[in-house]
């Protein structure tokens, strides 16, 4: 899956929250949908099988509650994307990322072949379609997330590469796949955020820390072994890095990758370095971008929101822009896309009630288009609004209504864009403020089933708002676009 994630350590965010945020993107000329739900632990499989890879998997008996973000539509597996745990652990998965015919020769992805004549099938390994469902419901911080993923990762492999975080009050550690069996994680530090845009991007690593101690560093077993022993360590007597030795460095990066991460940065950086013009230090084809930057102000969930939606905005590039040279719009990829499934930012709040810390903001369809709104994670059921998606195209759900606003408000884009900009700005608001108005019935509560009817009776609240806030701007949209047509005369007949 083509997918975009930031990672923002807690003190490099507005109120000490540790925050992780992912686009769940289609593949090109598909489109997703999805819904908001929880999954309990009499409803987690205590054998799982993969649809894709077939692979079969023994879970533990003592599963956790977690939310999730599975595919609406049954016939590819589970693909639960993105949630969290009733021990509020954070996990999102995944970014796909690149690698290099060295990596993939020295240690094959694990892929899934069909029966052939004689010839049993073979079984693959685990891929973004499983990994969140035999990992979450089984972890208390975000390190646990690391170690048993990365156990699951040496027994089982992998047939993709993926990119796969996970967060807790504490902590965010970010986990890289390598070939079919092995990977590197890596703590972010609390004071930066960290951009992911499709590529393998940890860019400094600490081999003697991750088969050491393992304070800010982990991998598998004998990474230090299979490198050597490959010849894959590149660098010419300069720090170890796992961007060179893993990998990528294609021309398709230049237009698919590197440049979102040039947008993110010099959105979030704008000062820090020189992003424009002949003398520029990085440009949106660099190679070298940081993964991490120190942000030159707090970041808070709307520039998350911002940046997971960039089509470009300010640049000759932006393919809905009327200035620079013609030629140059559109030519990178954009963040926000047609095919974007949803977003979700996982915030986890140090300064709230363990049992209501977590917020999920979630943002679905094409993201230019549509809003985040935010939901507390520890409940038992998910709104109707955001839980019912099915392949009926409807506006009876949160996916298909911004589906529709976007196929409507692409085709006249400027005139339909303060329509837009003024609902994400109200829902983001209200969201806000139903959020403190509902902490704050938290703060005064005792009882826990209570606390736990607050919750959901919120979570309902923000979702009413939300659906006749998205109603309207369907309204808004349509008649903006029926005013355009084409067939269109200003005589009236009365």
């Amino acid at each position: 899956m083509a997918c975009t994630t930031i990672l923002v350590g807690k003190n490099a965010t507005y109120d000490g929250s540790t925050m992780i945020a992912r686009n769940d993107d289609s593949q090109s000329g598909k489109f997703t949908p999805k819904k908001f739900v929880v999954v309990t632990p009499f409803e987690q499989p205590r054998h799982y099988i993969s649809v894709i890879s077939h692979v079969q998997i023994d879970l533990p008996d003592n599963p956790l509650r977690y939310t999730a973000v599975p595919n609406a539509v049954a016939g590819e597996g589970i693909w639960a994307a993105s949630g969290v745990n009733e021990m509020n652990v954070a996990m999102t998965a995944t970014e796909t990322i690149t690698s290099n015919p060295r990596v993939l020769g020295a240690d094959p992805l694990v892929e899934y072949k069909a029966p052939e004549g004689d010839k049993p099938e073979t079984i693959g390994g685990i891929g973004e379609e499983d990994l969140v469902s035999i990992t979450l419901p089984y972890i208390h911080t975000a390190r646990e997330g690391v170690e048993r993923l990365g156990s699951l990762l040496e027994k089982y492999g992998t047939y993709e590469m993926n990119g796969i975080a996970f967060s807790d009050v504490n902590e965010i550690w970010w986990l890289e796949t390598i070939g079919g069996h092995h990977w590197i994680a890596k703590r972010v530090p609390d004071n930066v955020y960290v951009v992911m845009p499709n590529q393998l991007g940890i860019d400094s690593f600490d081999l003697n820390d991750a088969m050491g101690e393992k304070q800010e560093h982990m991998c598998s077993a004998d990474l230090p072994d299979f490198i050597r022993s490959n010849h894959l360590d590149v660098s010419q007597g300069m720090s170890f890095n796992p961007r060179d030795v893993f990998g990528s460095r294609d021309d398709a990066d230049h237009v698919y990758n590197t440049p979102r991460a040039w947008f993110m940065e010099r959105w979030l950086n704008p000062k820090t370095i020189r992003w424009d013009g002949p003398n520029a230090e990085y440009t949106p084809e660099s190679d070298n971008i940081p993964w991490s930057m120190i942000p030159e102000r707090k970041i808070t969930p709307e520039d998350v929101k911002y940046v997971l939606s960039a089509h470009y905005q300010g640049t000759e590039y932006d393919p809905y822009g009327a200035y620079g040279d013609p030629r140059k719009r559109g030519m990178y990829r954009s963040i926000g896309v047609n095919r974007n499934d949803f977003m979700a930012l996982l915030q986890i709040r140090p300064y709230v009630a363990e049992e209501s810390r977590v917020i999920e903001w979630l943002a679905f369809g094409s993201n230019a288009f549509n809003a985040a709104v935010p939901f507390y994670a520890n409940v038992t059921t998910t709104p109707e609004y955001l839980a019912n998606t099915t392949d009926e195209v409807t506006t009876d759900n949160f996916y298909w209504a911004n589906r529709l606003v976007a196929a409507m408000a692409d085709a006249d884009f400027g005139h339909c864009l303060p329509h837009i900009e003024r609902y994400q700005e109200a829902v983001m608001a209200k969201g806000h403020e139903l959020i403190h108005r509902f902490d704050g019935n938290l703060f005064m509560e005792n009882d826990a089933e209570e606390k736990a009817r607050i919750r959901e009776t919120a979570n309902q609240a923000i979702a009413d708002e939300l659906k006749k806030l998205t109603q309207e701007l369907l309204g808004n949209v349509l008649y903006t676009r029926s005013c355009g047509m084409r067939n269109s005369y200003s005589r009236s007949d009365n």
